[in-house]
């Protein structure tokens, strides 16, 4: 599965469908209006173009670093900036750029990332509810 900015200057490719794709309510994630889909970076996630990237770090130890195309502004995906104590670095894309078809029933994860940080019970929507 790939996707890619408005202008086509950054791309990325996940290997295999997503099982889900998550939407966060979180300062950041609500502002952007992505939707995620979670992997490592080398492995099932490869991304390739300049970006700019807003890094972000918060109470509750995210370091993050969230990429831009720096031509048609698209949030493309976000990167940890450190790898783990297993020696890879997590990435998230933002599915709203792939086409539609072949995203539209991967189902939602809702991510409470505002107040608790938790995850939110599954409520049955998919990707395509959250586009009209």
């Amino acid at each position: 599965m790939e996707g890619n900015c408005h202008c086509g200057a950054v791309q990325w490719r996940f290997a295999g469908k997503p099982a889900s794709a998550t939407a966060c309510n979180c300062t950041v994630c609500r502002r952007y209006g992505a939707l995620w889909a979670y992997d490592y970076l080398g492995e099932g996630i490869s991304v390739s173009g300049t970006t700019t990237a807003y890094q972000r770090r918060d109470e509750f130890g995210g370091d993050l670093a969230f990429h831009f195309c720096p031509t048609c502004g698209c949030a493309c995906y976000w990167l940890g900036r450190e790898a783990g104590d297993d020696h890879r670095r997590r990435i998230a894309v933002n599915l709203r750029l792939a086409e539609p078809g072949l995203v539209a029933d991967v189902p939602i994860q809702r991510f409470e990332g505002l107040e608790s940080f938790e995850d939110l019970p599954v409520d049955g929507r998919c990707v395509a509810d959250y586009w009209f």
